[in-house]
């Protein structure tokens, strides 16, 4: 007991945050020993995708204290690597303590003698990743939690290429982190650094321009959500720009809230948080939906079917991206994570394009050799790597409102090029078995059952291959994952990155001979991906 209270009363003593500090001296004065021990269990871990967490006081929570630190590992991190000096720059997304945690990261860099440039209110995620590169920076950090619920931030760090960290990146980073012995003997000058004007956003901006072709219809009209995020003003001003109809706003979303109150949770994918997009668009009648996460890198769609709305899956607009790209007579590699649709690798093939598959996350497929497009199941493409090498949501949307444009001016729709996908390719329908738990116990436990005793068939589909991704293959690096080829399917299980969630990617693939096929096939798959889910619950025991 005392042991817990020690810990808490040092770390009391250095904190800088008046906030965290009263919860703190709350905490230890009512002796709320559950409470500090789950705070001072461990320190939030530095990984690739940064830090991410619950705002709160203690090493266990995202706070200015872990913010200082990290920002202090990275400087030394960066010194070390022989960037001494050079340009590091910060974004900040509207969340709680946003921008207290940029403008800590500003101080501990300017006084490590780097010279920190701040974008100049909260913007999306994919204007820090495009700074990075427009102003030859050696890093680049985002404070952010993207689409986590209301109560948490996070901390995303990116080099001089503007692509997220990799291995061993990650680890020097947090090495760096755990030689800090006390707040104190990190510099935080009261100023310094640069806050940028909006030079750098005009110019992303300028760069969206180049997503489109110089001729294309852009007719197509649109709802759009920005999900309570920074989305909302970047995106209108590319969509007027480029010269599409002004998109309607789901008013109640549109302005910048930390507190998300109209979603459970602020992801496109969960349910019920496109629910006020979907009462916009019955009401006004556009040809899609379009919404942005909080930070604006993903992009969701949404296209009227049988007299209602449905949302497409990633992968069916990772794929519509992709036809669109090669009618357009896009070159260079098309790249995917391992848990999105094979369907990308046999359109790349048929257009003759190289095609590469990468671990989950966009620091993976960010650097592709000579990537031209790369996009991820939950919801995230690169469309222009070389402008922003990570997922961006702005110009994915417009590209999107582009195809949508040339297929209304041919009387078609999304759904028509979807079908006309299947036939050509076979009809490739993927789901997801996503279990969010209180305890990570039981994902360590469903991970340990499926290695001690793997499945041989699923659906009554024979399991031809089972592969333990820990192990690594002749073209991925290792990662906690297991991989089933399946006669005609394929499954993927990992624990999430950033969530406290087990994830199972599911596809099946079913031939289709031409259009009169596709509602036959689609109840196979639908069958057959039920039966997976049921079969693959069962032997992982949750």
């Amino acid at each position: 007991m005392h042991d817990v209270i020690a810990r808490a009363t040092a770390w009391l003593a250095e904190d800088p945050d008046p906030e965290t500090r009263d919860e703190l001296a709350g905490l230890i004065e009512a002796e709320a020993l559950a409470e500090l021990a789950d705070r001072f269990s461990g320190t939030l871990q530095f990984g690739t995708a940064g830090l991410r967490g619950e705002l709160g006081a203690g090493p266990m929570r995202m706070n200015r204290s872990v913010v200082i630190r990290a920002a202090a590992g990275l400087a030394a991190y960066l010194h070390k690597s022989g960037q001494a000096g050079g340009v590091v720059v910060i974004g900040y997304d509207a969340r709680h303590k946003s921008e207290d945690f940029a403008r800590d990261t500003a101080a501990v860099m300017t006084g490590a003698g780097f010279r920190a440039a701040v974008l100049p209110r909260p913007l999306p995620t994919p204007v820090l990743a495009y700074a990075i590169r427009h102003l030859g920076a050696v890093a680049g950090v985002e404070v952010t939690a993207s689409h986590n619920p209301p109560r948490d931030n996070g901390y995303k760090v990116y080099l001089g290429d503007g692509s997220q960290i990799v291995p061993p990146a990650d680890s020097g980073i947090a090495a760096e982190i755990d030689a800090i012995a006390a707040l104190k003997d990190v510099r935080r000058p009261p100023a310094g650094w640069h806050v940028l004007d909006d030079a750098v956003l005009d110019a992303y901006l300028a760069r969206t321009d180049a997503v489109l072709a110089p001729d294309s219809p852009r007719t197509a009209r649109t709802v759009y959500t920005a999900m309570h995020g920074v989305g909302k003003d970047v995106l209108l001003a590319a969509f007027a720009r480029a010269g599409f109809p002004e998109p309607v706003l789901v008013a109640e979303q549109a302005e910048p809230d930390p507190d998300f109150p109209t979603v459970a949770f602020p992801n496109p994918e969960e349910p019920g948080a496109m629910d006020l997009a979907f009462a916009a668009a019955r009401a006004s009648a556009p040809d899609l939906i379009i919404a942005n996460d909080p930070d604006a890198d993903r992009c969701a769609v949404a296209v009227p079917d049988g007299g209602d709305w449905r949302m497409l899956r990633g992968d069916e607009v990772g794929s519509l991206l992709a036809a669109h790209l090669v009618r357009r007579g896009a070159r260079g590699t098309f790249a995917e994570s391992i848990v999105s649709s094979s369907l990308l690798g046999r359109i790349a093939e048929k257009a003759g394009l190289p095609y590469e598959e990468t671990l989950t996350g966009f620091k993976w497929i960010a650097r592709v050799d000579g990537l031209r497009y790369g996009y991820e199941e939950a919801l995230g493409y690169c469309v222009d790597p070389e402008g922003v090498r990570d997922k961006d949501g702005i110009t994915a949307a417009l590209l999107i409102t582009e195809l949508a444009s040339e297929l209304k001016e041919e009387g078609r729709t999304l759904l028509d090029l979807l079908d006309d996908l299947a036939v050509e390719h076979g009809l490739h329908a993927t789901d997801q078995l996503s279990v969010r738990v209180q305890d990570l116990s039981v994902i360590a436990d469903a991970m340990r059952r499926l290695r001690e005793q793997p499945p041989t068939s699923l659906a009554g589909l024979a399991v031809t291959r089972a592969e333990d991704l820990t192990q690594g293959t002749d073209r991925l690096p290792p990662t906690d994952g297991l991989r089933y080829t399946l006669d005609g399917a394929r499954v993927v299980v990992r624990p999430s990155g950033t969530e406290p969630k087990l994830k199972c990617y599911l596809e099946v693939v079913v031939p289709v001979a031409d259009h009169s096929g596709l509602p036959a096939a689609r109840a196979e798959a639908d069958d057959l991906l039920a039966a997976i889910k049921r079969d693959l619950s069962a032997a992982a025991g949750i």
